[in-house]
């Protein structure tokens, strides 16, 4: 059961290391894992990868299967690629949800029995990289001919919002209709309501989530403040619920549901959940026992999945989001629709057909020994710095100007002398009206002193003190600035 919801802080620094006798931190011989750790991870790994004995830990978790049809009479389905394709649909079913949580986590109001959330995940075919895809709910589509669930009704193809084709015939028709719109072959299908949501992520214990800034949404509760956080499932629902945080709206919403997706995994790859049969059983059984899913996807389809993603790392997925052509597409009698960019989505869903990644690998992305960078709130290349030496060390304020402007922040290559030439702790004065560019050049020099200086302009000055180190790497938290492109996993969780 979630625990009651608190705006959340900033996680706190790291434990110490455990202090052998003699003092200094116990350490290994030879710097290896103990014996009873490798030998604990040889089983689980052999447990799990073992057949007979992995099904053997999956035996009866298919029963408690929900199962639904969405393959039926489907005729002139798109021709199977490589790899696996899942259509992963969340509705805002609540019916489950006690009247409490429903209080704590703002889930009021009758549900539209429509899909909240529509993914296309694809598993390539040597199960090393998982793609994933989202597909605006208010897309533009054209639903193919059928009968109304709630009516009876045969209905002629028609246009309608994606999301609406679920309330139109269920999983059957929203798979119809993304196969017409994608011509990508679904395999399996997978629904989530709030309830089973909310399970599957207390189930994993919590999934870790971190933010530049402040993120309030006074219709769902969502409170969070900067920093890193670890969100029970009621807490992860608002999280990928919010709709306000900022003026994105959904397309601001998809973007923190990839990034929840990313952190799930590595969740599950870089907690051991995989390795441990204990745990990955229990989260099999309440995953398995509180979604809905087509006939062929069961235990052994799920522990396939397990042994898959062992070797997974964040960098091993790959998020997008489909090209929007226009975000406002007036439809008669619908409104408002999100109208895709036609030859831009076909070479998208044209990439997951044959198996290809998204986009190619970044060169430099992942280089050993190198800092990882924190998330910050404006992307450096748009913040303007001047730099001042407030010491009367000679080339400090070189030396600052040239590590700000290596992590991207655009300095004026000119760096001066301060007024002071004994400023003990580095300050950072701003205008008021530039307070987030501030912010994010605070993030780069930790332990600096934030100062409004009314009028100052557009450009942050930096007075560095004699407390001065180094300059910490910094990126944007928004890797999507303006196009909604292709980001790994590694650059969208905590810690990249």
């Amino acid at each position: 059961m979630p625990q009651p919801h608190r705006p959340i802080r900033p996680a706190g620094p790291p434990r110490p290391q455990r202090v052998r006798r003699g003092g200094g931190p116990a350490r290994h011989r030879e710097g290896r894992p103990r014996w009873g750790v490798r030998l604990a991870a040889g089983l689980s790994a052999a447990v799990l990868g073992s057949g007979a004995i992995g099904h053997a830990v999956m035996t009866g978790l298919d029963t408690g299967i929900e199962r639904v049809d969405p393959f039926k009479d489907m005729k002139n389905r798109p021709q199977a690629g490589h790899g696996i394709n899942f259509l992963l649909v969340g509705t805002d079913g609540r019916e489950k949800v006690g009247p409490e949580e429903k209080r704590e986590y703002r889930l009021g109001g009758a549900p539209c029995h429509c899909t909240d959330t529509i993914m296309l995940v694809h598993l390539s075919a040597d199960r090393k990289r998982a793609s994933v895809v989202s597909l605006p709910r208010d897309s533009y589509a054209e639903v193919p001919a059928h009968r109304d669930l709630v009516t009876g009704k045969a209905h002629k193809p028609h246009p309608v919002r994606l999301n609406a084709a679920y309330a139109e015939g269920g999983p059957n028709l929203t798979v119809r209709t993304v196969e017409n719109m994608t011509r990508v072959k679904i395999d399996h299908y997978l629904e989530v309501d709030f309830t089973s949501f909310m399970k599957t992520v207390d189930a994993m214990g919590g999934v870790e989530i971190c933010t530049a800034k402040t993120m309030r949404d006074p219709n769902t509760g969502l409170d969070l403040l900067p920093g890193t956080h670890r969100l029970t499932g009621g807490q992860a629902l608002q999280y990928v619920r919010s709709r306000h945080v900022d003026g994105a709206s959904d397309l601001g919403r998809m973007q923190r549901q990839q990034r929840f997706v990313a952190a799930l995994i590595k969740q599950a790859t870089g907690g051991g959940v995989l390795l441990n049969p204990v745990k990955f059983k229990e989260l099999s059984s309440t995953l398995l026992g509180s979604v809905r899913a087509d006939r062929g996807f069961g235990s052994e389809q799920m522990l396939a999945l397990g042994q898959a993603m062992r070797d997974f790392t964040p960098s091993s997925s790959e998020f997008a989001s489909v090209p929007i052509g226009s975000p406002s597409y007036r439809v008669k009698g619908i409104g408002s629709t999100v109208k895709w960019d036609e030859p831009k989505a076909a070479r998208l869903f044209e990439a997951l057909r044959e198996d290809r990644p998204l986009a190619p690998a970044r060169p430099g992305k992942a280089v050993a020994g190198r800092p990882a960078a924190v998330p910050v709130d404006v992307p450096p290349a748009q913040v303007r710095v001047q730099v001042e030496n407030g010491t009367r060390t000679d080339g400090l304020g070189g030396r600052v100007d040239a590590a700000l402007r290596a992590t991207g922040f655009d300095t004026t290559r000119a760096p001066g002398n301060g007024a002071s030439r004994d400023v003990r702790r580095t300050v950072i004065t701003y205008d008021p009206r530039w307070d987030r560019s501030a912010r994010s050049v605070a993030t780069a020099l930790p332990g600096s002193e934030l100062r409004a200086v009314a009028g100052q302009g557009r450009t942050v000055t930096v007075i560095a003190g004699a407390d001065y180190r180094k300059v910490v790497p910094v990126r944007a938290e928004d890797p999507y600035q303006g196009a909604f492109g292709v980001v790994s996993g590694d650059q969208v969780v905590c810690g990249s």
